[in-house]
């Protein structure tokens, strides 16, 4: 790529300007712009009206820059004298007889009013602003970027339409307002934080409700599927909360509020009072919702390195009264949260999709639009594997990681792990797992390599806890 090359067009106000201008032109030349100036070019002899002109209409110079200050814009437009009496200033005749997208006002002068000078033929285009010294370096940038054609933000390639639009039915949680609310006030760090966010889960928790499948015409599998992917604007909408809270209330206070909100979801996954007559199958959507959400929750703080607000939601049970009625324990374990989905099992082989989970395939899928990779859900499912491992008392406590089918040959440890072979870092990280040392784990570890206790496997596809964990370099670094 040759260099760029670029005019400057300036007023002769002073001294002090004439060295700005001059610094301007040797920053840009010394980053590749050649800078065609007159201070530099426009020898002894030679027209400096017909200079200035070449260089505006020569289609060699890419671009031209015009140095804007009071003089400047007031010569421009004729209030002080006119551009006769100094021909380096652009007029609007010349101006208008060329193409506009060649021209930038660079600005380094404001009034009394902090409004920019400006020739009144630019007024309505955007300018860069060299005024301030603050803001010096990032907008010369910006002036780079623009001689370069090499903008900062880029407009991404248009994708295809979401399926969940076509779909003739929406289902909306009616959160927009509390969400927004919730937002503002966490990032503003706003006394109203607390209460917003409670808002904002509340109605979550309890518009739920209408997401329920009941009565359902044709197969039931499909409005299954389609109800869970009716659901990803509402989920994403939580998982940019949980983000702001990551940021900018990682306190235990939001911990606790998020533990109950999830605690709130369960009973979604069993038969409500209310309904009587019922396809065992129609409460498989709120399986697949609630488990997901869970699963972003913990993804979100691990993401961020919030470990104290992740390892409540593994170490802190869960209060479901409705289950007292069956003389059932109240209290539950998080690995109560992922619960089998026969309707999917029955999709797999009514439409011979031959696939190993279909459930792994929407958690895949669907993993767009939450400004987080597949990877930081594979990783919260291990560690939630991991979790339930060091407590299981018996298969019905422990927890199948559907994500790490994907793992394919990936074997080396998560990132959180990895981090953890230093021992600051694995004393951070240990909290999520319940134990003080890498040694708490050599037992379980040495069950899995002697097939005393089985992994996960989906066909002849498995994975290695040793190798997720990072376990023979945990806490070996100062």
């Amino acid at each position: 790529m040759s260099n760029p090359k670029l005019f400057i067009s300036y007023s002769w106000s002073n001294h002090d300007h004439e060295q700005l201008v001059l610094q301007i032109a040797t920053e840009l030349t010394e980053s590749g712009v050649d800078v065609i100036l007159d201070k530099w070019d426009l020898k002894e002899g030679h027209d400096a009206y017909a200079f200035m002109e070449k260089m505006v209409t020569d289609p060699e110079i890419n671009k031209v820059a015009i140095i804007s200050d009071r003089t400047y814009a007031e010569k421009a437009d004729g209030r002080s004298g006119g551009v006769g009496t100094e021909t380096q200033i652009i007029s609007r005749e010349v101006y208008e007889q060329q193409e506009q997208g060649k021209f930038v006002v660079i600005v380094t002068e404001r009034d009394e009013n902090g409004k920019a000078h400006l020739p009144t033929y630019y007024k309505s285009r955007i300018y860069i602003d060299l005024s301030e010294p603050d803001g010096y370096a990032d907008n010369f940038e910006k002036l780079l970027r623009w001689i370069y054609n090499k903008p900062l933000y880029v407009k991404p390639k248009v994708g295809n339409k979401p399926n969940f639009l076509e779909e003739n039915e929406s289902i909306s949680l009616g959160t927009s307002s509390a969400f927004k609310r919730s937002m503002d006030a966490i990032k503003n760090d706003k006394s109203t934080a607390s209460g917003c966010f409670d808002e904002y889960l509340q109605l979550f928790s309890e518009n739920l409700e209408r997401f329920r499948v009941h009565n359902v015409e044709g197969e039931i599998d499909d409005a299954i599927v389609t109800n869970i992917e009716s659901f990803i604007p509402s989920r994403n909408e939580y998982v940019q909360l949980l983000i702001a809270v990551a940021q900018y209330k990682p306190i235990p206070e939001f911990a606790e509020r998020i533990h109950r909100f999830i605690e709130s979801l369960i009973p979604y996954m069993d038969r409500p009072g209310h309904i009587t007559s019922y396809n065992r199958w129609e409460f498989d959507n709120y399986k697949f919702l609630v488990h997901e959400i869970f699963l972003y929750t913990l993804a979100v703080f691990l993401k961020y390195e919030r470990f104290e607000l992740a390892a409540p939601l593994l170490l802190q049970q869960y209060f479901v009264g409705g289950r007292s009625e069956y003389g059932r324990d109240t209290m539950i374990g998080f690995e109560n949260i992922r619960q089998y989905m026969e309707s999917l099992e029955h999709r797999n082989k009514r439409l011979e999709t031959r696939r190993m989970s279909l459930r792994a395939d929407l958690l895949k899928e669907r993993c767009h639009g939450t400004g987080l990779d597949f990877r930081f859900l594979m990783q919260a499912d291990f560690v939630a594997f991991m979790r339930a491992e060091i407590s299981a008392s018996g298969d019905y406590s422990r927890w199948w990681p559907e994500t790490l089918l994907y793992l394919g040959h990936y074997g080396s440890s998560f990132e959180i792990f990895a981090r953890a072979k230093s021992e600051k870092y694995f004393d951070r990280v240990k909290v999520l797992l319940g134990i003080e040392s890498p040694s708490d784990l050599s037992e379980l570890i040495e069950s899995y390599k002697k097939d005393r206790r089985r992994l996960p496997r989906w066909g002849f596809e498995s994975f290695s806890p040793s190798a997720l964990l990072g376990y023979e370099s945990l806490g070996t670094l100062p």
